[in-house]
């Protein structure tokens, strides 16, 4: 089961972004580690915030964590840390430096001189009822932007036209100072000339035009199993097949969300399956047996003499079987009354009405009670 990341931020499951981004802002100030120094707790609390911002502050992220979380564990395909981690507490700087920029003492802050992660990709799958329901294999074709051999994604010729950035003597970082005395406060911030990388470039790569990576010209193609019991928005994550970094970072994700198509029989809930089974009226009176499908093929089911509008047979083990589970069948009663009858029909029905006991059928005993007593008649008086 995910961690509940609104409990942790103290916000509700409708909140805003604003809501979600001052909420965020205020527990940074509150726990960040530079003022619990050697505060383990403090560390931790700070870690599990700054994972509930990163998937709540992006709605893809949150759309597919909101499925998990109303849906435990049928989001089995997805991975809402994207098994980044957090050891960097990347894209905390910026809003530390708003937030501490204003105080005296001299807070320092800078951004993370890593290598930034590529983009993730999102693609739309459909799948057939059957399909999601048992399993399948897909090729799945997209474009990504890919890492550029030529230069391995330094975006210098050869991989090797750079040198040690002058402004930053190779650090990624240049420090910046305002104001005075008390009110002094000194930062560092990515160097502008060389974008945080500690390089410049001293001839591009002609194959990429200096950014590291190029567009594909034909499609990227992935095979994946899709396990039984996905559902549509649920998703699969595949690390590494996302588009590349620019100056030669991770590559990102690629994410495979589901649209599973209705089917004209089954319908589902989770892993189990409901059938609507209409039988003639003849049927529910003498009972017999009628073939009702599975996942795998049709079986053979009794419908006792008797059998009611409405009634509902269950068969263990019969829905979706899953890693997570194995669902029911359900089968309910629905009784199909014919439009039209001919003379012969219409003659046997009226027999078969005159020769029924009132005390046959319950249930109209009980209304025709009710209503003589309310009005001293009978739904159904024999002429």
């Amino acid at each position: 089961m995910a961690k509940n990341y609104y409990e942790i931020l103290g916000v509700d499951s409708k909140a805003t972004q604003a809501e979600i981004k001052t909420a965020y802002r205020k527990l940074v100030k509150q726990y960040h580690p530079d003022l619990h120094p050697n505060d383990p707790a403090a560390a931790a609390k700070f870690k599990e915030i700054n994972e509930a911002n990163e998937v709540l502050s992006d709605e893809q992220k949150r759309a597919a964590y909101d499925y998990e979380l109303a849906n435990p564990g049928a989001a089995g395909f997805g991975d809402f840390s994207g098994g980044q981690g957090f050891g960097g507490f990347g894209g905390f700087s910026d809003i530390f430096n708003d937030i501490f920029s204003g105080f005296g003492g001299g807070a320092t802050s800078a951004r993370s001189t890593e290598k930034e992660r590529g983009k993730d990709i999102t693609v739309e799958v459909s799948l057939s009822f059957l399909d999601a329901a048992k399993g399948c294999t897909k090729e799945i074709s997209y474009v990504r932007k890919e890492r550029c051999s030529s230069c391995k994604g330094t975006g210098a010729k050869g991989g090797t036209a750079y040198k040690t950035c002058d402004k930053c003597g190779g650090s990624g970082k240049v420090q910046y100072t305002s104001g005075s005395g008390f009110f002094r406060t000194v930062s560092l911030r990515v160097c502008p000339d060389c974008g945080g990388t500690g390089k410049r470039i001293i001839e591009k790569c002609p194959d990429c035009g200096g950014k590291g990576w190029y567009t594909g010209k034909s499609n990227t193609v992935v095979r994946i199993d899709i396990p039984a019991g996905a559902d549509s928005n649920s998703y699969m994550r595949k690390k590494g097949y996302g588009h590349a970094s620019q100056y030669g970072g991770e590559p990102g994700d690629l994410i495979i969300v589901f649209k599973v198509l209705p089917h004209k029989i089954f319908k589902r809930e989770r892993f189990d399956l409901y059938v609507d089974l209409p039988l003639s009226y003849e049927t529910c009176v003498l009972g017999g047996k009628v073939k009702i499908p599975t996942l795998d093929n049709a079986i053979d089911l009794e419908i006792p003499s008797g059998t009611q509008n409405g009634k509902q047979f269950v068969l263990r083990g019969k829905g979706i079987k899953s890693s997570l589970g194995t669902g029911n069948l359900y089968v309910t009663v629905s009784v199909e009354i014919p439009t039209s009858v001919s003379r012969a029909q219409k003659k046997a029905l009226e027999e078969f009405a005159e020769n029924s006991e009132l005390k046959q059928c319950p249930k109209m005993k009980e209304y025709n009670e009710g209503l003589e007593s309310l009005y001293g008649v009978k739904a159904y008086d024999k002429k």
